[in-house]
């Protein structure tokens, strides 16, 4: 395949997800699902031409992650703390690790039904199909409005990170006695202090660097930060969470001497043009994720019915454990926020992690497909009936 071949494909590619964006505004069909869609046509095209296009999975994997850390960035620059947000906030992490746990045991207790496996590795492998995906839910809410919003950036975020946290937890030998709950503890402290520090760090170097690259630099040093503690097995989104607030909320958190280091005066100027940056940067890598992710799929693998019911029945668990808690827990509005728990990206991403030790193999990406593309038909569904202006309820 020649240079300029390639250069075309990925043109069209970029095209083609703008294209699905304004669909997307339009149709309130989610546009990770029409590029998931389109790349399993592209699969079908290149099986048919006998064009060999092998995809490595640690392709995907870096995209997945720069995506991931880049979407979450993007959800922490459009949130404003104050006061009046705790409530909102609170509610937001509670959903997250009640419905993240209890979803989790849930599907664990399937799957030893049909596989008769461990609980552990069952757990290990219910735990990506729980959390619920950021990098779909926070692009997909652009059109709601307010508290809604809000709510739903804060609880995928949450999910992403307690899910992340499980999952490591989940994977350690003898997970349920006392010594793994101490190991968990001390990570959770571990990485509140990683983030306070390296928070601190980042905000100082983009508020005293004055070359015209310093939004790549710091990109760079978050991938870094990201990746060093994430070989430590911390839940390094809480770094990027954490970092996109402080950015955003500078005047919050600088106060006295810290406003003669940091200048938060410069962050302000720059921040319009960093969230563009950044907002641009999750664009580019989620078309090329889920746009490579669909190729990567065997669709005779899926066209099964064993396969679809069981797809369905995890949807159809997962949808029902949600409906539980916000009616009768948090007694909230359920829409649209019964149907906005899409799976995607970390749901991959924690796929790929699991020890081999803990792989069922009837646990495979064609079923991660098919509760991916289920959970963003009902989110689709979800916005569809959704009246423009809502008003989030209280718990």
């Amino acid at each position: 395949m020649g240079s300029y071949t390639i250069l075309i494909g990925l043109s069209i590619a970029v095209i083609l997800s703008y294209l699905f964006n304004l669909a997307a505004r339009a149709t309130k069909i989610p546009s990770v699902l029409m590029l998931l869609l389109t790349g399993i046509a592209l699969k079908q095209v290149a099986e048919y031409t006998d064009f060999g296009l092998g995809i490595p999975k640690v392709v995907l994997e870096i995209f997945g992650i720069i995506g991931l850390i880049m979407i979450v960035l993007e959800g922490a620059l459009d949130l404003k703390l104050s006061r009046d947000k705790a409530p909102l906030i609170r509610r937001s992490f509670i959903a997250a690790a009640i419905m993240l746990v209890v979803q989790s045991v849930a599907i664990a207790w399937l799957l030893q039904l049909y596989v008769g496996g461990p609980f552990q590795s069952c757990l290990i492998n219910a735990v990506p199909l729980a959390v619920v995906s950021s990098a779909v839910a926070i692009p997909s809410v652009a059109s709601l409005a307010g508290e809604k919003q809000e709510f739903i950036i804060y609880e995928s975020t949450f999910s992403d990170i307690m899910g992340i946290l499980f999952f490591n937890f989940a994977i350690q030998d003898n997970f349920a006695q006392g010594a793994s709950i101490l190991t968990f503890s001390r990570d959770v402290i571990a990485v509140l202090i990683v983030a306070v520090v390296s928070t601190a760090v980042l905000t100082f170097l983009l508020s005293r660097i004055t070359l015209h690259i310093k939004f790549f630099l710091i990109f760079a040093f978050l991938i870094l930060l990201y990746s060093l503690a994430k070989e430590l097995h911390l839940s390094s989104l809480v770094l990027v969470l954490a970092f996109g607030l402080a950015v955003n909320n500078a005047e919050l958190f600088l106060k006295g001497r810290l406003r003669e280091w940091f200048h938060p005066e410069r962050l302000a100027n720059d921040l319009h043009q960093f969230k563009n940056i950044t907002g641009e940067s999750a664009f580019l890598i989620r078309t090329f994720f889920f746009l490579l992710f669909g190729f990567s799929i065997n669709l005779n693998s899926i066209i099964n019915i064993t396969l679809l019911e069981q797809g369905i029945l995890i949807v159809a668990i997962l949808t029902l454990i949600r409906y539980i808690f916000l009616r009768y827990v948090a007694k909230t509005d359920l829409m649209p926020e019964l149907f906005i728990a899409p799976k995607g990206l970390i749901t991959i991403l924690l796929f790929y992690s699991i020890p081999p030790q803990h792989f069922i193999g009837e646990v495979s990406e064609s079923i991660l497909f098919v509760v991916i593309l289920l959970t963003g038909v009902l989110m689709m569904v979800g916005l569809l009936i959704t009246p423009k202006q809502p008003e989030l309820g209280e718990y």
